[in-house]
């Protein structure tokens, strides 16, 4: 198998691992759904520049270190899926809809992109695919290193951009839908605040049965 060859294999492992719904999508639909479409591809764009801080780690061989210490991975796995967990039972406890009232102001894009920056450095999947997937696709004989690793961020920043996006797209439509109808726009909360709390657990789980 060539380079090019190579390089195809890690897009279709990339596309099927992020399509998967997850804490990352769930946190873009939730985004959107609280603050339209701008707040939904800023949180995109933090996620993906959290798969930067992932692929400079690995080629700083941070990663090597996590896996060599399964403590710290263990408490990075848990944080995560804590971190996500709260923000889930949150939704199930308010009281609010996503709809934004008049005098309600909607979080910045700003602090929406730092919050997807967190929520894509504390989900444990994407350091089970970094340390599992990732250094098998890195080889000596393709040249840099760090060459290698910039053009598979690129191939993960595309499948990202191009997935969660389209799932802003459509949270949009959706958000436009239920700001008539409150009862529904309710449910809407509950649901996506369940969906971050299953999120959590199974990645959590699926995991911490691969330490």
């Amino acid at each position: 198998m060539n380079h090019y060859e190579q390089l195809w294999l890690f897009f279709a492992l990339v596309f099927g691992i992020v399509v998967l719904p997850g804490l990352d999508m769930a946190f873009v639909l939730g985004s959107t759904l609280a603050g339209g479409r701008t707040r939904g591809f800023a949180a995109v764009a933090g996620i993906i520049a959290g798969g930067v801080c992932h692929v400079v780690m690995t080629a700083l061989g941070i990663s090597v270190l996590i896996k060599l210490v399964p403590g710290a991975f263990n408490a990075l796995l848990l944080a995560g899926a804590l971190y996500i967990a709260w923000i889930g039972i949150s939704l199930l406890r308010s009281e609010a809809s996503f709809g934004l009232k008049p005098d309600t102001r909607p979080r910045s894009r700003t602090a929406t992109f730092r919050q997807g920056m967190l929520t894509s450095l504390l989900n444990p999947k994407a350091y089970l695919f970094m340390l599992a997937v990732f250094p098998q696709f890195l080889r000596p004989e393709y040249g840099p290193m760090w060459l290698q690793a910039t053009v598979m961020w690129l191939i993960i920043a595309i499948n990202q951009f191009c997935i969660y996006g389209g799932a802003a797209l459509m949270a949009d439509r959706a958000r436009l839908w239920l700001q008539g109808r409150p009862g529904a726009n309710v449910l809407a909360t509950r649901c996506v605040g369940g969906l971050l709390i299953a999120a959590a657990m199974l990645t959590g789980l699926e995991g911490w049965r691969r330490i």
